[in-house]
């Protein structure tokens, strides 16, 4: 496979980086999380206006740019370098290709230039906390549980005349607090003839309630959804068409693997060049910390195990079924140096004013919301047929 990037790509990365540079620096994405939104709106509409980010996925008929998972990955892997909190994730990874897969027409005309343009920011609210089930990351999505499966809990749906109403609560939505539009999976049909659709529902509709929620890494926004008889619209015009849904949710659970592994490979890229500058200055014993050959393996090490997840991750950008795999190796290696750089900091590593702690609770808040690593693996060896049933076993 030729991993070398086109010249597009390669500008596409080096606008981005310079921007972050600029504008997202440790002080930067302090003060941006501590806005309501959770993150510098001025920032966003230059990422949307000027770079025309949200819609490098989408087709050129909406405003889109045209390209592919391969230029979303690499917006996502400078973002991650800089830890920039934004509607990105949200609004282009998880929520603008499920309304171009299942929308009607009149749908995509009415939401995707605006999300195009960056106007409208969008979250994919799935109730349980249980995202990475219904992207089919670390299990068979077809499995109703991760919506309620037709039993009490998750988000209920029930047709009226006027249309459709949600009933029900969503935790750990992606940016739920603030987003202009929510792409609400629910359940209906009762127990017997239990389905799953996805509905949308604008962000100040009558009954909806949202949350912005504590979470473990403030760059990325959390809250809780509750929806107390929200009218809403169907995503599409069939609503029998629930194998539809989940096959456009783990589709869309592939390209985000992608995304989300190159993020993680940014932002350990991002914490070792940090972690490689402060032992070259910092001295012990009138020398260089760096200089001492332990310091030296250890830096190798994590040196050798990015450089493999960041391969995976560009990999996977040209092959999104390869994701899952990238997505694990690439949280592994994020886990590994994000620790590393805590203990090769030393007392300042500990401290809350440094930045290190962030990249730390990246890694662990990443792996709860998408993993564990285990399970990513496993589920791809149990899509793959590599292990038999042992792969299932191993899940469990």
């Amino acid at each position: 496979m030729d991993a070398a990037f086109t010249a597009e790509q390669d500008e596409i990365r080096r606008t981005l980086r310079e921007l972050l540079a600029k504008r997202s620096g440790p002080a930067e994405v302090r003060a941006a999380v501590a806005t309501p939104e959770g993150y510098d709106t001025d920032l966003w509409n230059r990422m949307s206006g000027d770079l025309g980010l949200p819609g490098l996925a989408l087709p050129e008929e909406y405003g889109g740019v045209g390209c592919g998972p391969a230029e979303l990955a690499l917006a996502c892997e400078e973002t991650g370098r800089a830890l920039a909190p934004s509607p990105l994730l949200a609004t282009a990874v998880l929520s603008a290709p499920l309304i171009t897969a299942l929308g009607s027409a009149p749908q995509r005309a009415e939401l995707l230039p605006r999300v195009a343009d960056g106007s409208l920011t969008c979250a994919l609210a799935v109730p349980g906390g249980s995202l990475a089930s219904a992207l089919g990351l670390t299990g068979d999505n077809a499995d109703g549980s991760w919506a309620g499966g037709g039993r009490s809990g998750g988000v209920q749906a029930r047709s009226v005349a006027e249309g459709w109403r949600l009933y029900g609560e969503a935790v750990q939505v992606l940016d739920g607090h603030s987003a202009g539009l929510l792409v609400v999976a629910a359940h209906t049909g009762g127990f017997v003839r239990s389905r799953t659709l996805l509905f949308l529902v604008p962000g100040d509709a009558a009954g909806l309630v949202r949350t912005r929620q504590p979470s473990l890494d403030a760059t990325r926004s959390q809250a809780l959804v509750q929806l107390r008889d929200v009218e809403a619209e169907l995503l599409g015009s069939d609503p029998a068409a629930e194998p539809g849904v989940l096959g456009a949710l783990a589709a869309v659970g592939r390209t985000a693997a992608v995304a989300l592994a190159a993020e993680a490979v940014g932002a350990a890229q991002a914490a070792l060049d940090r972690t490689v500058e402060y032992v070259g200055t910092r001295e012990q014993f009138g020398r260089p910390v760096g200089s001492f050959q332990a310091v030296k393996h250890r830096l190798a090490d994590l040196y050798v195990q990015l450089e493999s997840a960041r391969s995976l991750a560009h990999g996977a950008a040209r092959e999104p079924g390869t994701g899952a795999l990238a997505l694990a190796a690439a949280l592994e290696a994020l886990r590994a140096v994000s620790g590393e750089t805590i203990q090769l900091h030393g007392g300042i590593g500990f401290t809350w004013e440094h930045e290190a702690h962030l990249y730390f609770k990246r890694a662990a808040a990443d792996e709860l919301l998408f993993g564990p690593v285990h399970r990513l693996r496993a589920r791809a060896a149990e899509a793959t047929g590599l292990f038999g049933d042992r792969a299932g076993e191993v899940a469990a």
